[in-house]
């Protein structure tokens, strides 16, 4: 809780810390509310993770309103920020340099540029070797993040899917803003390997789910955290693994607030074990997406978000660790 002098820190660290590193003594009802209060900046130097928005929903199918799905999952960060995530028991900040990169800026009014511009959001984060957890926006947002990565990381990589829908509906329009065929271009791209891909959770029909392994809701409901974890890993292996998490793949009882809720999907509970136990997946980054704050109730759905988020954040601290030979 303390800067490079020592001083402790009380209150806005997200734009009065000078390290990267620790954390701060802040009102959880107050103050500059940046992910987890961490830094704002655009200072990639030493930067282990990067957090930024993309407050993009030109792409929905049904309700808009995920633009201020950033903003809601900051908001709802700041309990996190105040102890030791659980069931972690550490500080990731005291490991992990994490930054908030603030939001991707594109020009809504002109949307045929909008893909090109998360494109070079994303390599200007990738290429100074900062790893990226983004905030959507609409589920679009992860094609193009896509794009990026592939090219940082070489394609095909795996790809582990949170979601009450596929996301593999056809669509061979390049230009196309579609939040529901993002993967069938990654497919056809050869972005991802399908056979090396997992889509969890998926509760709506297509007639070609163009390869992908799906673990539907009631599979996992019937088998269970454990055996969904085992058939995500035994998909993946060591490959160079994106992990997205739609906020609606879980059930609106849970998630509320998003564009498209469909019933009968994961619980809380479930979503956030299976991603705590992916530490020895091979990730390269995250995105959680769809969060649409004017459905939400009482913040659940951006609550539930910032854990995931959090949990992300987990495994990259020990992910470094682990690197460095350390526990």
């Amino acid at each position: 809780m303390t800067d490079s002098n020592e001083n402790i820190i009380r209150g806005d660290g997200a734009i009065r810390r000078n390290s990267l590193y620790g954390s701060s003594i802040e009102n959880t009802y107050g103050g500059v509310q940046s992910f987890m209060r961490r830094n704002y900046t655009r200072d990639l130097t030493g930067v282990d993770v990067a957090i930024s928005g993309i407050p993009f929903d030109l792409a929905c199918t049904y309700r808009s309103g995920a633009r201020l799905g950033p903003s809601a999952i900051r908001a709802a960060s700041v309990q996190l920020a105040e102890l030791k995530p659980f069931p972690w028991g550490f500080d990731p900040f005291d490991d992990l340099a994490v930054i908030d990169y603030g939001d991707c800026w594109f020009d809504a009014h002109n949307p045929m540029t909008i893909k090109q511009s998360i494109i070079e959001h994303a390599r200007t984060i990738l290429n100074a070797g900062a790893t990226m957890l983004t905030f959507g926006g609409d589920h679009y947002v992860t094609y193009p993040l896509l794009k990026a990565h592939a090219e940082k990381y070489g394609a095909p990589l795996s790809l582990i899917h949170f979601d009450a829908h596929c996301d593999t509906w056809p669509d061979d329009n390049p230009d196309s803003l579609n939040h529901g065929t993002m993967f069938y271009k990654a497919v056809q791209e050869g972005l991802i390997d399908p056979k090396r891909s997992v889509q969890v959770g998926i509760r709506t029909w297509n007639d070609d789910f163009q390869g992908i392994n799906m673990l539907f809701a009631p599979w996992v409901h019937e088998n269970g955290v454990a055996a969904t974890i085992a058939e995500i890993k035994k998909t993946v292996g060591n490959n160079p693994t994106y992990l997205t998490f739609d906020i609606d793949c879980l059930d609106p009882a849970f998630a509320p607030g998003t564009g498209t809720p469909v019933p009968g999907g994961l619980t809380s509970a479930q979503a956030l074990s299976i991603v705590r136990a992916l530490g020895d997946v091979n990730l390269i980054g995250m995105d959680v997406v769809e969060v649409a704050p004017s459905y939400d109730q009482s913040e659940v759905t951006a609550l539930a978000a910032a854990h995931l988020a959090c949990d992300f954040l987990c495994l990259m601290r020990n992910k470094k660790l682990a690197k460095q030979g350390k526990k």
